[in-house]
Protein backbone atom coordinates (compact mmCIF):
# COMPACT_ATOMS: atom_id res chain seq x y z
CA UNK A 1 0.00 0.00 0.00
CA UNK A 2 1.35 3.46 -0.59
CA UNK A 3 2.13 5.23 2.73
CA UNK A 4 -0.43 7.47 3.73
CA UNK A 5 1.43 11.02 3.82
CA UNK A 6 1.10 14.32 5.74
CA UNK A 7 2.96 16.66 3.97
CA UNK A 8 3.96 20.16 4.57
CA UNK A 9 1.62 23.04 3.34
CA UNK A 10 3.30 25.06 -0.10
CA UNK A 11 2.40 27.46 -2.01
CA UNK A 12 2.97 25.98 -5.07
CA UNK A 13 0.88 22.55 -6.46
CA UNK A 14 1.00 19.64 -4.69
CA UNK A 15 -1.17 16.72 -6.62
CA UNK A 16 -1.60 13.22 -5.70
CA UNK A 17 -1.33 10.32 -7.55
CA UNK A 18 -0.51 12.26 -10.33
CA UNK A 19 0.59 10.96 -14.12
CA UNK A 20 4.21 11.26 -15.25
CA UNK A 21 3.66 9.91 -18.88
CA UNK A 22 3.06 13.89 -19.72
CA UNK A 23 5.72 15.33 -18.42
CA UNK A 24 8.42 12.51 -19.83
CA UNK A 25 9.34 12.81 -23.89
CA UNK A 26 8.78 9.03 -24.17
CA UNK A 27 5.25 9.50 -22.54
CA UNK A 28 5.10 7.05 -20.69
CA UNK A 29 5.01 5.67 -16.89
CA UNK A 30 3.50 5.01 -14.17
CA UNK A 31 2.32 8.15 -11.51
CA UNK A 32 3.78 10.01 -8.53
CA UNK A 33 2.70 9.29 -5.72
CA UNK A 34 2.99 12.92 -4.94
CA UNK A 35 4.00 15.55 -8.04
CA UNK A 36 5.05 19.02 -6.07
CA UNK A 37 5.40 22.16 -7.95
CA UNK A 38 7.37 24.58 -5.88
CA UNK A 39 6.08 28.52 -6.39
CA UNK A 40 9.95 29.55 -6.03
CA UNK A 41 13.15 28.65 -4.27
CA UNK A 42 11.74 29.83 -1.16
CA UNK A 43 8.79 27.43 -1.51
CA UNK A 44 11.23 24.67 -2.43
CA UNK A 45 13.44 24.83 0.64
CA UNK A 46 10.51 25.48 3.59
CA UNK A 47 8.89 22.10 1.68
CA UNK A 48 12.03 20.18 2.17
CA UNK A 49 13.21 21.25 5.28
CA UNK A 50 9.65 20.11 6.92
CA UNK A 51 9.19 16.88 5.23
CA UNK A 52 9.32 14.29 7.05
CA UNK A 53 13.02 12.94 6.01
CA UNK A 54 12.16 9.39 5.68
CA UNK A 55 10.08 10.24 2.55
CA UNK A 56 11.98 9.83 -0.55
CA UNK A 57 12.02 13.24 -3.12
CA UNK A 58 13.19 12.69 -6.79
CA UNK A 59 13.94 15.16 -9.20
CA UNK A 60 12.05 15.73 -12.23
CA UNK A 61 12.96 17.82 -15.07
CA UNK A 62 11.43 18.24 -18.28
CA UNK A 63 11.84 14.40 -19.38
CA UNK A 64 14.20 14.36 -22.00
CA UNK A 65 16.32 11.88 -20.72
CA UNK A 66 14.27 9.51 -18.21
CA UNK A 67 12.06 6.44 -18.85
CA UNK A 68 9.66 6.59 -15.45
CA UNK A 69 8.69 2.24 -14.97
CA UNK A 70 5.30 1.40 -15.23
CA UNK A 71 5.08 1.24 -11.58
CA UNK A 72 5.35 5.25 -11.07
CA UNK A 73 7.84 7.07 -7.96
CA UNK A 74 7.59 6.62 -4.81
CA UNK A 75 7.17 9.31 -2.45
CA UNK A 76 7.33 12.94 -3.72
CA UNK A 77 8.46 14.04 -7.14
CA UNK A 78 9.67 17.29 -7.65
CA UNK A 79 9.07 19.12 -10.77
CA UNK A 80 10.62 22.49 -11.86
CA UNK A 81 8.03 23.98 -14.33
CA UNK A 82 6.53 27.34 -14.97
CA UNK A 83 7.78 31.04 -15.71
CA UNK A 84 9.56 31.60 -12.79
CA UNK A 85 11.49 28.19 -13.03
CA UNK A 86 12.31 29.40 -16.92
CA UNK A 87 13.73 32.60 -16.21
CA UNK A 88 16.99 33.78 -18.36
CA UNK A 89 18.94 36.39 -18.02
CA UNK A 90 22.21 37.84 -20.29
CA UNK A 91 24.19 40.12 -18.53
CA UNK A 92 26.94 42.37 -20.02
CA UNK A 93 29.69 40.57 -18.42
CA UNK A 94 29.16 37.65 -20.84
CA UNK A 95 27.75 35.72 -18.39
CA UNK A 96 23.96 34.08 -18.43
CA UNK A 97 22.00 33.47 -15.94
CA UNK A 98 19.22 30.82 -15.48
CA UNK A 99 16.90 29.02 -13.42
CA UNK A 100 16.84 25.19 -13.85
CA UNK A 101 13.84 24.77 -15.85
CA UNK A 102 14.99 26.72 -18.59
CA UNK A 103 15.59 24.71 -21.81
CA UNK A 104 18.82 24.41 -23.05
CA UNK A 105 18.02 25.92 -26.52
CA UNK A 106 16.50 28.61 -24.55
CA UNK A 107 19.34 29.39 -22.78
CA UNK A 108 21.45 29.13 -26.13
CA UNK A 109 19.10 31.83 -27.73
CA UNK A 110 19.39 34.17 -25.14
CA UNK A 111 22.51 34.57 -25.18
CA UNK A 112 22.58 34.83 -28.98
CA UNK A 113 19.93 37.74 -28.79
CA UNK A 114 22.63 39.29 -26.14
CA UNK A 115 25.96 38.59 -28.76
CA UNK A 116 27.00 36.10 -26.03
CA UNK A 117 28.87 33.40 -27.87
CA UNK A 118 29.89 30.48 -26.79
CA UNK A 119 26.78 28.70 -25.40
CA UNK A 120 25.24 27.49 -28.87
CA UNK A 121 26.20 24.21 -28.19
CA UNK A 122 23.55 24.02 -25.52
CA UNK A 123 20.79 24.19 -29.02
CA UNK A 124 21.63 20.67 -29.51
CA UNK A 125 20.94 19.49 -26.31
CA UNK A 126 17.29 18.54 -25.43
CA UNK A 127 15.85 19.31 -22.09
CA UNK A 128 16.42 21.91 -19.59
CA UNK A 129 19.75 23.43 -17.75
CA UNK A 130 19.02 21.68 -14.22
CA UNK A 131 19.00 18.12 -16.50
CA UNK A 132 22.11 19.01 -18.53
CA UNK A 133 24.02 19.56 -14.72
CA UNK A 134 23.02 16.31 -13.96
CA UNK A 135 24.56 14.31 -17.14
CA UNK A 136 26.96 17.33 -17.42
CA UNK A 137 25.14 17.05 -21.15
CA UNK A 138 27.31 18.15 -24.11
CA UNK A 139 27.07 18.04 -27.99
CA UNK A 140 29.18 19.32 -30.49
CA UNK A 141 32.50 19.21 -28.75
CA UNK A 142 31.59 21.04 -25.74
CA UNK A 143 29.74 19.92 -22.16
CA UNK A 144 28.24 21.89 -19.99
CA UNK A 145 31.38 21.75 -17.05
CA UNK A 146 33.16 23.50 -20.00
CA UNK A 147 31.15 27.18 -19.32
CA UNK A 148 30.11 26.63 -15.86
CA UNK A 149 30.43 29.65 -13.72
CA UNK A 150 28.42 28.29 -10.51
CA UNK A 151 25.48 26.39 -9.94
CA UNK A 152 23.18 26.89 -6.92
CA UNK A 153 20.46 24.42 -5.13
CA UNK A 154 18.67 23.00 -2.46
CA UNK A 155 19.80 19.95 -0.09
CA UNK A 156 17.29 17.14 0.65
CA UNK A 157 17.15 18.62 4.08
CA UNK A 158 15.89 22.25 2.75
CA UNK A 159 19.31 23.47 2.89
CA UNK A 160 20.77 26.41 0.26
CA UNK A 161 24.22 25.66 -1.10
CA UNK A 162 26.29 26.52 -4.24
CA UNK A 163 29.08 25.31 -5.94
CA UNK A 164 31.78 26.57 -8.60
CA UNK A 165 32.73 25.20 -11.78
CA UNK A 166 36.21 23.25 -12.07
CA UNK A 167 39.31 24.94 -11.61
CA UNK A 168 37.66 28.62 -10.77
CA UNK A 169 38.93 30.81 -7.75
CA UNK A 170 37.04 31.40 -5.16
CA UNK A 171 35.96 29.84 -1.69
CA UNK A 172 32.61 27.98 -2.92
CA UNK A 173 33.44 24.06 -2.81
CA UNK A 174 33.89 22.93 -6.53
CA UNK A 175 31.58 20.85 -8.97
CA UNK A 176 33.11 17.84 -10.40
CA UNK A 177 31.70 16.18 -13.29
CA UNK A 178 33.17 13.73 -16.24
CA UNK A 179 31.89 12.51 -19.10
CA UNK A 180 28.02 12.28 -18.22
CA UNK A 181 28.08 12.47 -14.83
CA UNK A 182 28.48 14.64 -11.90
CA UNK A 183 29.29 14.05 -7.73
CA UNK A 184 26.39 15.91 -7.16
CA UNK A 185 24.26 14.04 -4.88
CA UNK A 186 21.55 12.72 -6.21
CA UNK A 187 19.27 13.95 -4.22
CA UNK A 188 20.24 17.35 -4.34
CA UNK A 189 17.96 19.61 -6.73
CA UNK A 190 19.67 22.54 -9.35
CA UNK A 191 17.81 25.33 -8.80
CA UNK A 192 19.75 28.37 -10.98
CA UNK A 193 23.11 28.26 -12.75
CA UNK A 194 25.67 30.62 -14.03
CA UNK A 195 27.11 30.26 -17.56
CA UNK A 196 30.08 31.60 -19.20
CA UNK A 197 30.08 33.02 -22.74
CA UNK A 198 33.62 32.55 -25.06
CA UNK A 199 33.00 35.87 -26.80
CA UNK A 200 30.71 38.53 -28.73
CA UNK A 201 29.31 38.74 -31.71
CA UNK A 202 26.52 40.24 -33.74
CA UNK A 203 23.15 38.24 -32.44
CA UNK A 204 22.25 37.71 -36.48
CA UNK A 205 25.67 35.82 -36.90
CA UNK A 206 25.11 33.62 -33.58
CA UNK A 207 21.55 33.05 -34.24
CA UNK A 208 22.26 31.92 -37.63
CA UNK A 209 24.91 29.26 -36.31
CA UNK A 210 22.35 27.87 -33.98
CA UNK A 211 19.93 27.64 -36.65
CA UNK A 212 22.04 25.59 -38.83
CA UNK A 213 22.85 23.34 -35.70
CA UNK A 214 19.26 22.71 -35.19
CA UNK A 215 18.92 21.63 -38.98
CA UNK A 216 21.88 19.50 -38.35
CA UNK A 217 19.88 17.34 -35.26
CA UNK A 218 16.26 17.69 -37.35
CA UNK A 219 18.58 15.87 -40.53
CA UNK A 220 20.12 12.71 -37.95
CA UNK A 221 18.18 12.26 -34.96
CA UNK A 222 14.62 11.33 -34.74
CA UNK A 223 13.07 14.51 -32.75
CA UNK A 224 10.03 14.55 -34.09
CA UNK A 225 8.79 10.90 -32.41
CA UNK A 226 8.49 10.23 -28.75
CA UNK A 227 11.73 9.58 -27.84
CA UNK A 228 14.83 11.10 -25.52
CA UNK A 229 18.46 11.80 -25.48
CA UNK A 230 21.01 9.75 -26.69
CA UNK A 231 19.94 6.33 -24.91
CA UNK A 232 23.53 5.50 -24.55
CA UNK A 233 26.59 6.99 -23.58
CA UNK A 234 30.01 6.46 -25.98
CA UNK A 235 31.98 4.14 -24.92
CA UNK A 236 35.21 4.36 -23.25
CA UNK A 237 38.67 4.18 -25.25
CA UNK A 238 40.63 2.25 -26.42
CA UNK A 239 38.71 0.97 -29.25
CA UNK A 240 39.11 1.40 -33.29
CA UNK A 241 37.33 4.89 -34.07
CA UNK A 242 34.16 2.62 -34.65
CA UNK A 243 34.05 1.16 -31.10
CA UNK A 244 34.25 4.89 -29.53
CA UNK A 245 30.67 5.67 -31.19
CA UNK A 246 27.48 4.07 -29.33
CA UNK A 247 25.11 4.53 -32.05
CA UNK A 248 28.18 2.41 -34.39
CA UNK A 249 28.74 -0.35 -32.24
CA UNK A 250 24.72 -0.66 -31.65
CA UNK A 251 24.34 -0.98 -35.68
CA UNK A 252 27.23 -3.61 -36.07
CA UNK A 253 25.24 -5.67 -34.18
CA UNK A 254 22.53 -5.42 -36.06
CA UNK A 255 20.28 -3.74 -34.20
CA UNK A 256 19.08 -1.08 -36.02
CA UNK A 257 15.08 -1.20 -36.14
CA UNK A 258 14.82 -3.81 -33.52
CA UNK A 259 11.57 -3.77 -31.71
CA UNK A 260 10.06 -5.26 -28.30
CA UNK A 261 6.15 -4.25 -27.96
CA UNK A 262 5.35 -0.85 -28.78
CA UNK A 263 9.41 0.11 -28.62
CA UNK A 264 11.86 0.78 -31.63
CA UNK A 265 15.54 1.13 -31.98
CA UNK A 266 15.28 4.01 -34.34
CA UNK A 267 15.96 3.39 -38.17
CA UNK A 268 17.53 6.89 -38.36
CA UNK A 269 19.65 6.89 -35.69
CA UNK A 270 19.90 3.50 -33.74
CA UNK A 271 21.32 5.13 -30.40
CA UNK A 272 17.95 6.73 -29.81
CA UNK A 273 15.25 4.51 -28.71
CA UNK A 274 11.27 5.45 -30.09
CA UNK A 275 7.85 5.09 -28.92
CA UNK A 276 5.99 4.10 -31.63
CA UNK A 277 2.28 4.29 -30.32
CA UNK A 278 2.07 1.44 -27.89
CA UNK A 279 4.94 1.52 -25.81
CA UNK A 280 5.33 0.80 -21.93
CA UNK A 281 8.26 1.79 -19.75
CA UNK A 282 8.83 -2.12 -19.60
CA UNK A 283 9.11 -2.22 -23.39
CA UNK A 284 11.62 0.49 -23.38
CA UNK A 285 13.49 -0.93 -20.94
CA UNK A 286 13.83 -4.32 -22.04
CA UNK A 287 14.50 -3.50 -25.63
CA UNK A 288 17.34 -1.10 -24.29
CA UNK A 289 19.04 -4.10 -22.43
CA UNK A 290 18.40 -6.19 -25.23
CA UNK A 291 20.20 -3.67 -27.24
CA UNK A 292 23.08 -3.58 -24.66
CA UNK A 293 23.19 -7.80 -24.71
CA UNK A 294 23.22 -7.94 -28.63
CA UNK A 295 26.54 -5.18 -28.59
CA UNK A 296 28.43 -7.25 -25.72
CA UNK A 297 27.74 -10.75 -27.81
CA UNK A 298 29.09 -8.62 -30.90
CA UNK A 299 31.93 -6.76 -29.89
CA UNK A 300 32.75 -7.07 -25.96
CA UNK A 301 31.53 -3.26 -25.66
CA UNK A 302 29.29 -3.05 -22.17
CA UNK A 303 27.21 0.21 -23.11
CA UNK A 304 26.30 2.49 -20.51
CA UNK A 305 23.07 3.85 -19.96
CA UNK A 306 22.70 7.26 -20.69
CA UNK A 307 19.16 8.05 -20.25
CA UNK A 308 17.51 7.28 -16.76
CA UNK A 309 15.33 4.58 -15.67
CA UNK A 310 13.73 5.44 -12.23
CA UNK A 311 10.52 4.26 -10.54
CA UNK A 312 8.75 0.97 -9.38
CA UNK A 313 8.29 -1.37 -11.86
CA UNK A 314 4.83 -2.89 -10.26
CA UNK A 315 2.08 -0.43 -8.48
CA UNK A 316 2.02 -0.86 -5.01
CA UNK A 317 -0.12 -3.59 -3.91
Amino acid sequence: MKPDLSLPPVRGKLLQDASLAPYTWFRVGGPADWLFLPADDDDLSDFLRALDPAVPVTVLGVGSNLIVRDGGIAGVVVRLMGKYWGEIDALDDGTVTARAGALDLSVAKAAASAGIRGLEFLSGIPGSVGGATRTNAGCYGSELKDVLVRLEGVTRSGARAAFKGEGLPGDLPEAHFSYRHTDLLDDFIVTRLVLQGSGTDTPADILADIETLQARRAETQPIRDKTSGSTFANPDPPGTPDQRSAWKVIDAAGCRGLRVGGAQVSEKHCNFLINTGDATAADLEALGELVRARVFDHSGIQLRWEVRRIGRLQPPA
